[in-house]
């Protein structure tokens, strides 16, 4: 999952994305409603987090160009502002979701994956493909009776090729989900990681979950041994 966090509060914005990070969501951050503006234009996000007070255009003004360009992105609100009528605003403007400030971490990643859902880009909290199992919430993955220990990367790869189970994806849509806005195309940081998910779930396995279709992509599927 690719998340856009707006925040020009560099002290909160460095705590946000470094916890969303360490939940295996890729972040990229922008510090001015203009920059967040032009950022969803460039780039393909699965929800943004938008503080309301930031400059150039502030967080109503941003969600209401959004939507009047048709984007239906996820839009949950940030904002210290708790009067009734912010937040009636907010949700007016196209906001999906608002989170007054100070908040517990806790809650702002139970309201992305409520946001997720209701989007059906998440996964429910528990899927099997074969004898792979996944925890979304645990962030745990099992195949067969054996726990596989993943870096947060790891699992945010693996779980990405479980929402599109039996679809082949190509490099490209897996550095705009994955990945954030420091990956280099030219590199292949891709190909490390899919090999790594494949020592990991493939050991001990007569077959490999994850196949690659070449010059198209990957895809993870149940072999024809297995169904």
């Amino acid at each position: 999952m690719r998340l856009l966090l707006v925040e020009d509060d560099e002290r909160i914005s460095r705590f946000i994305a470094k916890g969303l990070r360490e939940n295996a969501y890729a972040v990229d951050v922008a510090t001015s409603g203009a920059n967040a503006l032009y950022q969803t234009e460039i780039n393909t996000y699965d929800l943004m987090i938008l503080d309301v007070m930031i400059p150039e255009k502030n967080g109503f003004e941003v969600c209401r160009e959004i939507r009047a360009k048709g984007g239906n992105l996820p839009i949950l609100m940030l904002t210290a502002r708790d009067a009734v009528e912010d937040r009636i605003e907010g949700l007016d403007t196209g906001a999906d979701d608002y989170l007054t400030k100070p908040f517990e971490f806790g809650e702002l990643l139970a309201r992305l994956r409520a946001l997720l859902r209701r989007q059906s880009k998440m996964l429910p909290s528990k899927i099997k493909i074969g004898n792979l199992e996944i925890d979304n919430l645990a962030q745990k993955v099992w195949r067969g009776e054996k726990e596989i220990s993943m870096t947060a990367k790891e699992y945010a790869l693996l779980e990405y090729f479980a929402r599109n189970a039996g679809r082949v994806i190509g490099r490209e849509e897996i550095s705009e989900h994955v990945w954030d806005e420091n990956f280099d195309p030219f590199s292949n940081l891709i190909e490390v990681y899919v090999n790594r998910l494949r020592q990991k779930i493939d050991e001990n396995s007569a077959s490999s979950l994850i196949q690659t279709r070449r010059g198209v992509g990957y895809i993870l599927e149940i072999p024809q041994s297995e169904t």
